[in-house]
């Protein structure tokens, strides 16, 4: 998007182009190296949009797979369908540009408009942007190389690899640097990542509950456990960031939305049931930092919020005046809305009801998306 927002010299078809990746108009979307395609239906006519990706040339791909194989958590995360942040930046180090930047992108489209993009082809590769943070594999299939090729050319280097450590002597004398820098004998393979298990799977066995716990607490209790720790290994095999850390009365939100069933228990306990209610709301939405928007605010960088604020007010059909108080903008006028900027750079939409503020939709990365949900109007 950003790439996409660089290049072009017409924000009005930027705000129609993202109108239309909301409203449903661009169909099914074809990705292949250096290109992506998708037909895009207007009132008027139907119209194919297409964007030409700049490829990555082979010394570039194999600069990457040095990258890839120099973490294991960067294999592991690819296994498990994840682009790790500081992956990207790694292969930017090294001058793969991973993402498209300003020149990268050559758009068409067989609509009559002469701008570059049309808003036919901007609302494509909105689509697409939000794409990429579902698969990222999808933004290696653009730059030049699918799923499939990338993953046999790490199993091929990891064998190579594997074959060719030798465990060298040290000599009494040998200076450190040469040691550590020799390659290591081969390895233990990382443990695969278990499945997640399900409540009908489980097995507690010789095992009984505490007296004021009911019988049905404890299965749950054991299957959050194993979920809980399958997440940690997950961190730790990927290299990605440890799960949120929560508070006792975060950890209550977060058991009732995964399990219903205690949440009558868990707002009792806490003696906040209308709180709790609206925690979950939030955490089925966004998570721990859904929950964290819900209950806090912060102070982000004033550049995100001048930027989101912009992109509200150009997407907007109407006048708006928006308010910026920290993390949350919001709206005045006919329609009052709410979008707050979490710790991960997501914006969650809010309404007012009745006075108080609730969670309207999940996440996004652009406000206008966010705000688009229907809860919201």
């Amino acid at each position: 998007m950003q790439a996409l927002e660089d290049t072009s010299l017409d924000s009005d078809q930027l705000r129609k182009g993202r109108r239309t990746a909301n409203s449903g108009q661009v169909g099914t979307i074809t990705i292949s190296p250096g290109r992506i395609a998708a037909t895009v239906y207007a009132p008027d006519d139907t119209y194919e949009a297409v964007v030409q990706v700049d490829r990555l040339s082979d010394d570039e791909w194999r600069r990457f797979l040095d990258q890839v194989a120099a973490r294991a958590g960067h294999i592991a995360a690819l296994l498990d369908g994840e682009m790790p942040h500081e992956l990207v930046e790694a292969a930017a180090d090294a001058g793969v540009p991973l993402l498209p930047g300003i020149g990268d992108l050559d758009p068409s489209c067989t609509c009559d408009g002469w701008e570059l993009p049309c808003q036919h082809a901007a609302g494509l590769c909105y689509q697409v942007g939000w794409l990429l943070d579902e698969d990222p594999f999808v933004l290696l299939l653009m730059r030049g190389q699918s799923r499939e090729d990338l993953l046999d050319e790490l199993q091929n280097r990891s064998t190579t690899s594997s074959a060719a450590a030798v465990e060298a002597p040290v000599e009494e004398g040998d200076p450190a640097l040469e040691v550590f820098a020799r390659q290591p004998g081969e390895l233990p393979e990382l443990p695969s990542l278990p499945a997640k298990i399900a409540l009908e799977e489980l097995v507690v066995s010789e095992t009984q509950p505490l007296p004021e716990l009911e019988p049905a607490t404890l299965p749950l209790l054991v299957l959050d456990a194993a979920r809980r720790a399958r997440a940690e290994l997950k961190a730790l095999l990927t290299g990605d960031a440890d799960p949120w850390e929560l508070d006792e009365w975060q950890d209550a939100v977060r058991l009732a939305a995964d399990y219903p069933s205690l949440a009558d228990r868990l707002g009792t306990a806490f003696n906040r049931p209308a709180d709790l209610a609206l925690g979950v709301q939030a955490w089925s939405y966004g998570g721990a930092p859904g929950l964290d928007v819900l209950e806090h605010q912060w102070t982000p960088e004033p550049g995100d919020l001048a930027r989101a604020r912009t992109e509200l007010l150009a997407a907007a059909d109407d006048e708006l005046e928006i308010s910026i108080d920290q993390n949350r903008l919001t709206t005045s006028g006919e329609v009052v809305c709410q979008v707050r900027l979490d710790r991960l750079g997501r914006w969650h939409p809010y309404r007012l009801v009745d006075e108080a503020w609730v969670p309207a939709g999940p996440a996004d990365r652009d406000p206008t998306a966010a705000l688009a949900v229907p809860d919201v109007w």
